[in-house]
Parts: C-alpha cells; structure tokens; sequence
C-alpha cells in the first residue's frame, strides 16, 4: 500500500475544500453575517492540516486500483467531517450526527435533510449546503486531477474510484485533459441554468444555490416547500436542467467535437428517454383530474420525472398522495437513475441496459442451445467482464440494501419509509415515499440508523466497492505485516 501517495492526496483534498469555504464566508461578508467567522476558522484549519499532509511529496506517484479506492473513500469521509464543522460551531445544527448526515447528504448529492426549517439558515450556511452538492456532483478527485501537477500512468484508478458507471474510460489521452474537460463542461451548464433562472425573475442568491443543487443533481432546496411555490418557468428551466446533468458527460464533449450523429444516438441516452417520456405520460394521464389542468399534470409530472431519474430530489408537488401507479412509476425509476458518466445516481441506465440484454441472452440460450451470442451497446460488444460486474455490483447493491433494511427497522418505521429511505440514500435520491416523503425529512431516525443511511449515501455515490474495500481485511493486510517484521 502506497500510504505517502493517500497522505498526499488527502492532503490536497483538505486544501480544496478550505478553499471551497471561502464562497461562504464572501456570502457572510455581503449579508454581514458574523457566522462567517466560523467559516473562515475551519477553512484555516482545513489549509493547515491540509498543508501539513501534503508538505512532502510522495516517493512513488504510482499507485494501484486499491489505492484509488482508499483514497477515494478516505477523501469523502474526511471532507464530510471537517464540512460539517461549521454547522456545528455556528450552532444552525449544533448535533455532531445531524451535521455530519446533512454535509454527507450535500457531498454524495442525496439531497435527503434533517432540517424542518431550511429558511431559517443564515445566507452563508444556506449556500455551503448548496454548494456542497456542485462540489460532490462532478468529484472532488476529478477536480483534483483537472488542477494539481501529478505524473504517472496509473490516476485512472482514482477516476475509477469516484466516476459513476460500470465502466470508465478516456475522452482524451491524458487524464488530466480528461478531467478538466469534463469540469469545463459541467461550469458552462451551471452558469447557463443560472442566467436562465435569472431571466425568470429568481434573485441572485437563490438562483445561484438553485444551480449550484441542480448541477450536482442534489436537491437541497433553499425554501422550506422545496420547489413547490416557483413559477412554472422556473420549474421547466430547472425540469429541463436535471434532465441535461442526467446525460453522460461524454455526450456533451462528442456535441463539442460536432460528432452529433454519434451523440443522439447513444444507446445509453435513447433508453433513458424512454424511460423519462413513459413515466411523465403515466403519471400524466393518472394526476390530470386532480391537478386542473393538463399543462399542470405535465409540468408535475415533468418536474418529478426529472427530479428523481436523475437523482435529483427537489419536489414542485407532494407526489407521495398521487395514486399509486404514480408512485410505483417513481420508485422504478428511483432505482435505474441516470446515466452513467453524469453527476446523478442510482443504478444507471448502462446497467440496466446490460441487464436487460444479459437477460435475454440467456433466454436465446435456452432455445439455440449451441448459438454464442454477444451483448452488444452502442454498435460494441460489451466485454464478458463487464457483464461479470455489473451482475456483481446488484447483487452487492441488493445485499447492502438488504441489511441496511433490516438495521433501520429497529426503529420501528413503517414499511414504505424504510424501504423508500434506502433506496433514496443508496442511490442518492433525497427524498421518498410516507415519512420520509417530500414534506417531510430524515431527523425522527435514531442516531444509529442515520449513520447506516450515511454509509449507504457515501457507498452509493462511490458505487459501492471503494467504499466496501476500506473495510475489507486485505486492504490493511500488508501493513499489520510490515508492524510484526
């Protein structure tokens, strides 16, 4: 194990995010808020440890997949830690547990909150919640990569670690290209969904924190009824947006490059389409009666849709009293999520696509017993090991889900908030379905089951094995070893 590289990394992970606190304390300075202090207190602390961490160059730059997974795991854990702090010393959300639930929330861009009352939050407190989610959205190790001079071959492994989707690859030779290509792409989208909430008479403040959630597909809303009072430009804008973050990233640079033919038609996307315009015509047709309208029912519908497939969670209605075909629609789509390679979670559409197709594999099997028949995505045939992994990743998915299910049940919930509350961390959603529905929140959980719904949104949004392999006794068996010699 390389430890001095972690060290390195961790380091600069720290420098970043005492850097990243400065918004807030600007944000402080304008509204003349005195919380500002405590932000710029812990972004001193952030610099100084981080520097500290990071003062010494590591002595070999190489390091393999189990590093990148450490480092990535490690990374999120001490960020949440140290982003929570401000909560805490403000007093906004003096309980350690409920401070450190709402900044993992923010970093894995769940969206999921124990507040009851997010208006009552001071501007700066109100924008690092918001900005929590643009920093998570994209990756904090891909902004790593994009901005800090790194040499070797082997930094796709911290890519890997971080970036969604069964499989992970280049866009451009270098990685570091790569990375700040990607991030170049996702600040232009930020800043145009936040010019087009301004021309809808947004004010500034909340048009930025609104971006900013939209972005990292997290979620956190910056009123107290989420989206439920903006007007239906707004939602449409912000509807529209959600969709766009929920597309692979790759598609984006194929448009730049004017590859269109081969952007449109990624099989990827197509699906998910598919799978957005048959859910928003479902619930449509079903909440058309009650909504008094049609362009209402479709706005809400359209509005919902996008939230929850791409991860998303902000809520324009109290979906969870819609019938319950409705409901159905959105936990389906709760659980296949956006694409991959894009800031929203769940399982992703490559996933199912494959699983699908897996299926059908071996159906065909049966009936042409000899045949040898391959899965092909995108006009290419999908390697046998990335079908392995995705076949291992849900049934790994499921097993989580499954003891998460079970250790939350002490609590004595009913069926439906917990089975909802799990698949809206896991797969980094926010909100759910009964108590935990989108007029509601996640603080009437006991401290224990809020730490087992924090490993999962961390798990989620790391896709689960970076995050397992810092827990498994190989990882720390080399060093036990070196200790006894």
């Amino acid at each position: 194990m390389n430890f001095s590289i972690i060290r390195y990394i961790l380091g600069w992970i720290l420098k970043i995010e005492g850097a990243f606190m400065l918004l807030p304390c600007l944000t402080a300075l304008i509204y003349k808020e005195k919380q500002g202090f405590i932000y710029l207190a812990v972004a001193a602390v952030c610099v100084l440890l981080g520097q500290l961490m990071s003062f010494r160059k590591p002595q070999s730059n190489v390091f393999y997949l189990k590093e990148g997974c450490v480092a990535t795991s490690l990374s999120w854990i001490f960020m949440s830690i140290f982003g929570c702090l401000p909560f805490v010393f403000t007093g906004e959300i003096p309980s350690f547990t409920d401070a450190l639930f709402e900044t993992i929330s923010g970093f894995t861009t769940t969206g999921a909150s124990i507040l009851s009352e997010v208006e009552y939050l001071s501007h700066c407190s109100t924008l690092w919640r918001c900005f929590t989610h643009w920093i998570g959205g994209m990756g904090v190790l891909v902004f790593l990569l994009a901005i800090i001079p790194m040499s070797g071959g082997s930094h796709i492994n911290l890519m890997r670690a971080e970036s969604p989707g069964p499989s992970v690859g280049k866009i451009v030779p270098k990685i570091k290209h790569t990375a700040r290509i990607l991030y170049l792409i996702y600040i232009a989208l930020t800043l145009l969904q936040f010019v087009l909430l301004l021309f809808g008479k947004m004010p500034v403040f909340e048009a930025l924190n609104t971006a900013f959630a939209t972005a990292g597909t997290g979620g956190f809303g910056i009123k107290n009824d989420s989206f439920t009072s903006f007007s239906p430009y707004l939602q449409w804008v912000t509807a529209i947006f959600m969709l766009l973050f929920g597309i692979n990233f790759n598609v984006y640079y194929l448009i730049l490059l004017g590859k269109f033919k081969k952007a449109f038609f990624n099989e990827e996307v197509r699906w998910f389409f598919i799978m957005v315009v048959g859910a928003i015509g479902i619930i449509t047709i079903n909440i058309y009666e009650t909504s008094g309208s049609f362009f209402k029912a479709l706005t809400d519908a359209t509005f919902q849709v996008s939230s929850l497939v791409s991860s998303t969670g902000f809520a324009s209605a109290n979906f969870d009293a819609w019938p319950a075909i409705c409901r159905t629609v959105l936990v389906l789509i709760m659980f296949v999520g956006a694409c991959a390679g894009s800031t929203g979670g769940g399982l992703k559409v490559s996933r199912f696509i494959i699983a699908v197709k897996s299926v059908l594999k071996e159906c065909y099997s049966y009936i042409h017993p000899k045949s040898i028949r391959k899965i092909h995505l995108d006009g290419k045939e999908v390697e046998d090991e990335t079908v392995r992994s995705v076949a291992v990743y849900v049934l790994t998915f499921l097993l989580i889900y499954a003891l998460s299910m079970i250790a939350i049940s002490f609590d004595g919930q009913s069926f439906t908030t917990n089975f909802t509350a799990i698949i809206a961390c896991i797969n980094n959603i926010g909100p759910g379905l009964d108590a935990v529905g989108p007029t509601c929140n996640f603080g009437f959980f006991s401290n224990f089951s809020k730490y087992v719904l924090m490993f999962d949104m961390i798990a989620g949004r790391l896709e689960l094995f970076p995050l397992l392999i810092l827990f498994h006794p190989g990882t720390w068996e080399g060093v036990f070893r070196k200790k006894v010699k």
